[in-house]
């Protein structure tokens, strides 16, 4: 047997049955090869078929392919530093932060909740105005999921950001592919000036010092003891910590 025909049958139960046939000639082992050769896609170019085959079934959903004149935001820089959005919009998206907007974590890093990068997008554009187009695949990682997306307001693209979330259970991988998309979203809105205080030192400190609080905690669990913050308008410390 040809190692072509070795090959293919090794893939093709059918072909591996008739290849064990003991009295079967070259030539008709040959004719069917083709026959089964002939009826399978060809690989990619320059992509062995087996490993194909592999990367076919392990990828993620391929991004769809426009079928118009629409525009491929997977690869598309269409409209990016093309011209300044106009006043009204530029001043609903540098608008200074509402103080009560703002929360911190325990560790004491501050952040806006996604929700509210979101509301200042629809102000600024207006709902269908702006959206997040996929620029690749979802890459899922042993603890963590990422993926590269587009922020497209008012047909023009005008940031990329890579957003990414840990996960701990397969069971949370649905979910940590949401919160990547609301993590690409505020990386993206930085390019536009949204929230921008949150990555200015001395905003960070004078905003701790007049509404936050560093207070001692234990673990409930390990007794461990440490300093962690929250808002001082906030309840205190819930489980598993304890003030």
């Amino acid at each position: 047997m040809s190692f072509a025909v070795r090959r293919l049958a090794a893939s093709r139960p059918a072909l591996r049955a008739i290849c064990a046939r003991p009295n079967l000639s070259r030539a008709a082992m040959a004719r069917f090869a083709s026959s089964e050769a002939a009826a399978t896609p060809a690989p990619a170019a320059g992509v062995p078929d087996i490993m194909q085959a592999e990367k076919n079934e392990n990828a993620s959903s391929p991004l769809p392919i426009p079928t118009d004149d629409a525009t491929d935001w997977s690869k598309s820089y269409a409209g990016l530093s093309e011209k300044p959005f106009e006043k009204e919009i530029a001043d609903v998206l540098l608008a200074p932060l509402e103080p009560d907007d703002v929360e911190i974590k325990p560790d004491g890093l501050l952040y806006l909740p996604e929700i509210k990068y979101r509301r200042i997008l629809n102000r600024a554009f207006g709902p269908g105005g702006w959206g997040l187009a996929p620029r690749s695949m979802t890459n899922v990682g042993p603890k963590v999921v990422s993926r590269e997306y587009a922020l497209v307001c008012l047909g023009r693209l005008v940031a990329i950001a890579r957003g990414e979330q840990e996960y701990f259970d397969p069971s949370g991988i649905p979910t940590a592919f949401e919160s990547a998309k609301s993590n690409a979203l505020m990386r993206c809105c930085k390019d536009l000036g949204v929230a921008s205080e949150l990555w200015d030192p001395r905003f960070i400190r004078e905003f701790k010092a007049k509404y936050c609080l560093e207070v001692f905690a234990e673990h409930v669990p390990t007794k461990k003891k440490k300093k962690l913050w929250r808002r001082k308008d906030a309840p205190k410390l819930s489980y598993p910590y304890q003030e």
